[in-house]
């Protein structure tokens, strides 16, 4: 997992959860993850479009725009 628990958790708890089981917390981590996937993924072709390695933020804010 790349994401970790306990920041999850409050984090949902400061969106206005009271109680936050560990399967809610397990299944968001789930879905971040396959998302940030996608989102490089994406955001590789981009740079590799623009003859570039690296990463940038506007190639993630554009990934982050066509999904």
């Amino acid at each position: 997992m790349a994401f970790a628990w306990s920041p999850l958790r409050s984090l949902m708890k400061k969106a206005g959860a009271e109680i936050v089981s560990r399967n809610a917390v397990d299944r968001l981590m789930d879905f971040l993850e396959e998302r940030a996937k996608a989102l490089t993924a994406c955001a590789i072709d981009i740079s590799k479009h623009s003859g570039r390695k690296k990463i940038t933020k506007d190639d993630m804010k554009i990934a982050i725009g066509m999904l």
